[in-house]
């Protein structure tokens, strides 16, 4: 008996943000994560459905720069996280935790 090969195609998020709502429940379950680098690779992927070299203009930097501080593993600033979001047409929010019995 011979082995097959399995392949694979190469998945990409970006594919499969066509519409506004994909996008919104897309960021909405990634911001359940509380992850930064998730975040900013969340909006590198909807970079990538749209126009990152728009994108990067309207942010005021490199189409490069742009990809590797949304790669996940870049570390962007705040600002540069924020002009994107902007840039996306997207607001960014902030709620408390659900934390029964917390004390601030």
């Amino acid at each position: 008996m011979t082995e097959q090969a399995v392949t694979f195609s190469h998945y990409d998020t970006a594919d499969y943000l066509e519409s506004e709502e994909d996008i919104a429940a897309y960021l909405m379950a990634v911001m359940e994560e509380n992850d930064p680098a998730l975040l900013a690779a969340a909006l590198g992927d909807i970079a990538r459905a749209r126009n990152m070299s728009q994108l990067a203009k309207e942010v005021g930097m490199s189409r490069e720069g742009l990809y590797k501080a949304l790669s996940g593993e870049g570390n962007p600033a705040f600002s540069t996280i924020s002009k994107v979001a902007n840039a996306l047409g997207l607001r960014l929010t902030i709620e408390p935790l659900s934390r029964p019995n917390a004390q601030v």
